[in-house]
Formats: structure tokens, C-alpha cells, sequence
């Protein structure tokens, strides 16, 4: 499948330009309790106190991931996110714009949302979190598919369209479920090489 890495051009490389680099300053997260489900993960993230759960989508393109989010004591507030990695750290934290986003799973339902455009200083990678009306059902659509369909609208007739394997989204999204409702090990190893999708943004408040 095509990375996105075409996607520094233009609109991406106008966005960022404008931010000198930096040496990396982001906190990055510690991951244990990993485990594969066909192209998807589930897993663990800590950092001190700070504990969140993720199942990841990671074999569809070499520079992005697709991320399901949620964290212990707000279970039911599951968050989606994209990251893109960048050629270079950012040296700034904010959102540089909103857009509507359109996912389909399969040949399904359009959900229709917004798609925030995010950097972090510290960080080489672009956020795209997005924020649906209604993420149970979108989820609950994911562990039934087999494709996950996006429609980014970055401006007037410029879409940005990316797709993502459901191959063994079920069982990730379950097991990311019962991680968040449950207390890890006390003897858990943190994965140094384990694939998390440099997870050095997990929290969804950043503004």
C-alpha cells in the first residue's frame, strides 16, 4: 500500500514551515502487556502515574498509524487518532486547524466527524485526532469489517484519503477493553522495541 509520505508536500510542508527545530522535548511512554492480533495490537502505555490503554493499526503504511485510545477510570471516553511521522521534531504544541473527516467501515455507514490537525513540541510526528458523534458505533462497525475508509477534507476539493486494515481489530479493541477496566501486572516488562506507534501523545486534551 502507497505510504503517505507524499503528504509533506504542499499543504503539510505550508503548515509546518514556519517552526524551527528543536531537540526532542516530548515524554515518551513506556509500553507493556503487548500483544498481536493479525495487523492490529493492543497494549499498555505508562509514564510515572499516568496510565492509558491503545490498540494500534500500524502494517498499512510505513509512516502512520492509526490509534484507538482510552484510559483507566474513563473507559467509555475512546478517542481516534492518526500520527504521521515528520521529517523533522516540531518545535511547537498546538492545533493548527479543524477540518470535517468522513469514515466509512467497509461499504457501511458514513460517519461523519472532525479531524483535528495536531503537533507536539518535542515530537516528529503529525496528529490527526478525530472526534466522531457517535465512536461506539463506529467502533463496535470496526470490529465487525474488514477495511476502514477516510476522507480527510483538508480544504475545497482537497481530500486526503487513507485506509486501514480491520484485520484483527475485534480482538484488539476487546482486549484494550478489559486492559482499561483492569490493573497491570505488578511484574509487567515495559517493550522497549514494542510496536506502540511512538506513543509520546496519549493524552486526548491536548488543545
Amino acid at each position: 500500500m502507497r505510504p503517505v509520505t507524499f503528504l509533506a508536500s504542499g499543504w503539510l510542508i505550508c503548515l509546518l514551515a514556519a517552526l524551527p527545530v528543536t531537540p526532542a522535548l516530548a515524554a515518551s511512554f513506556n509500553t507493556v502487556d503487548v500483544q498481536r492480533h493479525a495487523d492490529w495490537h493492543s497494549l499498555r502505555l505508562t509514564l510515572g502515574e499516568e496510565r492509558h490503554v491503545r490498540a494500534i493499526e500500524q502494517s498499512s503504511y510505513t509512516d502512520s498509524v492509526l490509534s484507538v485510545n482510552a484510559t483507566p477510570g474513563a473507559c467509555g471516553q475512546r478517542w481516534l487518532e492518526i500520527r504521521v511521522t515528520l521529517d523533522e521534531v516540531q518545535a511547537e504544541s498546538a492545533t493548527w486547524d479543524r477540518v470535517p473527516v468522513d469514515v466509512m467501515v467497509d461499504q457501511d455507514r458514513v460517519y461523519t466527524g472532525e479531524a483535528a490537525f495536531i503537533t507536539e513540541r518535542g515530537d516528529d510526528g503529525f496528529y490527526v485526532r478525530l472526534t466522531m458523534p457517535d465512536t461506539g458505533a463506529l467502533l463496535d462497525g470496526m470490529r465487525h469489517g474488514e477495511t476502514l475508509r477516510l476522507r480527510i477534507h483538508r480544504g475545497e476539493d482537497d481530500p486526503w484519503f487513507m485506509v486501514f486494515s480491520l484485520n484483527g481489530a475485534d480482538q484488539a479493541l476487546a482486549r484494550m477493553n478489559r486492559l482499561c477496566e483492569t490493573r497491570p501486572a505488578d511484574n509487567a516488562t515495559p517493550h522497549d522495541n514494542a510496536p506502540a506507534g511512538k506513543p509520546t501523545r496519549a493524552s486526548p486534551t491536548t488543545q
